[in-house]
């Protein structure tokens, strides 16, 4: 059963004629009478009483009406569909990142949106080890992390560097000076997040190497909770400055280096290449591209 065939018999059924639906679609009438044959071979019925002088349906032809109107109209709603991603109407970007990288993307989110305001930016909370496996599978379209995967597929784009500070609260005795050492910290009350992490690990091997104690004594299930808790003077907190860019700036926090840590890091879009990749995400990664071209 094709459409085209569909469309000829709804256009004869409409004109309850041969002849005028042939004149409707710019065909000649064998034509259209061998579309409507074609269409009763497949369906194994008589649509149209040949007795009668004008085309009048049979109860076959009268059920199969109603059908191929459905089906057309589904047929239109696909191609609007498909139109609709190709436009950029629709369409869905797929994102895995971290609690701590997920301010990485957001200036491109805000000037993806502005682009292209009708396409859903999803941005899903997946543990960075993931990451890599996931868009080299299909399963994300992009990843943001801070090294780069071990997946030979995965192309990667710098989004800026990144470093851990210790923020304080501005009032704070630490909160004049601008670095601190660890010794220091380990006086401090720290604020630290319960999820394990590299950055984590890292952090509490260099006090145990130091032979000086880490002092978490408050944990907390999101770095939200942490700076909050900082900006009310329960302690000071290890985090990675870009977590914290807007309250520094509004001098609701303050950053102090750690010259013995010294974790800087390079935050990257990864990304899978070749293969099929939707309209979507071809526009997120162009304007990747055009917004790191641009900054070089």
């Amino acid at each position: 059963m094709e459409l085209t065939e569909l469309r000829v018999f709804l256009r004869v059924a409409s004109e309850r004629s041969f002849s005028r639906a042939a004149m409707k679609l710019h065909r000649t009438q064998p034509a259209v009478s061998q579309a409507v044959r074609r269409l009763e071979e497949s369906v194994g019925e008589r649509l149209f009483d040949r007795a009668t002088k004008d085309a009048t349906l049979t109860d076959a032809g009268r059920l199969l009406r109603d059908y191929a109107d459905r089906l057309l109209r589904l047929s239109e709603e696909a191609e609007a569909a498909v139109k609709d991603l190709r436009d950029l109407r629709r369409g869905r970007v797929l994102i895995g990142a971290n609690e701590a990288s997920v301010h990485a993307v957001l200036p491109l989110i805000q000037r993806f949106r502005d682009a292209h305001p009708l396409v859903h930016v999803d941005v899903r909370r997946i543990p960075a080890r993931q990451i890599g496996a996931e868009v080299a599978q299909g399963s994300l379209d992009f990843g943001v992390l801070t090294f780069q995967p071990a997946e030979p597929r995965l192309g990667s784009i710098i989004l800026g560097q990144d470093e851990l500070v210790m923020l304080v609260h501005p009032t704070h005795p630490l909160g004049q000076t601008r670095e601190v050492t660890l010794s220091e910290c380990a006086r401090q009350t720290v604020i630290a997040h319960n999820d394990p992490s590299h950055v984590r690990d890292r952090v509490l091997r260099l006090f145990e190497q130091h032979h000086i104690p880490a002092n978490i004594l408050i944990s907390l299930p999101s770095l939200e909770g942490i700076k909050r808790a900082v900006a009310m003077q329960m302690g000071v907190a290890l985090l990675p400055r870009r977590c914290a860019e807007s309250e520094i700036a509004r001098g609701e926090l303050v950053a102090l280096a750690m010259p013995e840590v010294r974790i800087r890091r390079q935050v990257r879009l990864v990304y899978r290449r070749g293969g099929e990749r939707s309209h979507a995400s071809t526009a997120f990664l162009t304007i990747v591209e055009e917004k790191k071209k641009a900054a070089s």
